[in-house]
């Protein structure tokens, strides 16, 4: 119900009008959301009142599946503000995955390779793209490819953190850095803080991008740096 309403606030702010008071939140309920990994000083050590009021009626399941939600929407924003300062910056691949001619800061070839034959885009108008523009250039196609590919990045994430029942939110399995192998394991203080540091920085990732996008899309209205 309150996740139905949460969308609605979202897609249009006259839709959100919830027709009764929530019941109090609980003593142990609220013990439960201010314990949640993730929690830190910046909020004072509790929830904020927004966040309180979705997870009011969650179990500690539910807790655990917004804690995924918010670590991997955080990963993913960490990695777009790489590619947003990347592409606004007219930085790219050397060679721009095969053309002859192009480089790091040059993506002009003496032969444009073709990203759609149907629509006629080729990599080089990509890379001079700005990136809301670059979204409408790549084909259904390719967008069918990408979606394809989150899907299948959803469906092992869910194995190994539900079907696996991995207790640590955010924990997939996959570490090629061998952070988890350090001594003391998931329970070290060092992985511990490297934990919140991941989660925090999302967090900013996840604000810078809300502004650089709202920037791109109406100019001026991010009134601070941005790329």
């Amino acid at each position: 119900m309150k996740i139905a309403a949460l969308l609605a606030l979202f897609a249009s702010a006259s839709a959100f009008a919830p027709s009764s008071q929530s019941p109090r939140t609980s003593v142990a309920q609220n013990a439960l959301i201010d314990e949640a990994f993730g929690i830190s000083i910046e909020t004072g050590n509790k929830c904020p009142p927004l966040g309180r009021w979705i997870l009011e009626d969650a179990n500690e399941t539910g807790i655990k599946w917004w804690q995924n939600a918010e670590i991997k929407n955080g990963r993913v924003a960490m990695v777009a503000t790489i590619g947003y300062m990347i592409q606004k910056w007219g930085i790219h691949m050397p060679l721009y995955l095969g053309p002859s001619g192009s480089n790091a800061f040059h993506p002009e070839s003496t032969k444009d390779w073709l990203l759609s034959s149907t629509t006629g885009v080729t990599f080089s108008d990509i890379a001079k793209a700005d990136p809301l523009d670059t979204i409408a250039m790549v084909p259904a196609a390719g967008w069918v490819q990408v979606l394809f590919a989150a899907g299948l990045f959803e469906l092992a994430g869910w194995k190994r953190q539900w079907t696996d029942e991995n207790p640590i939110p955010g924990n997939y399995g996959y570490d090629p850095l061998g952070f988890t192998k350090r001594e003391g394991g998931w329970d070290s203080e060092e992985l511990t803080k490297l934990r919140m540091m991941e989660i925090k920085n999302g967090r900013v990732a996840m604000m810078a991008m809300a502004g650089w996008l709202s920037n791109e899309s109406i100019p001026g209205a991010l009134p601070v740096w941005h790329p």
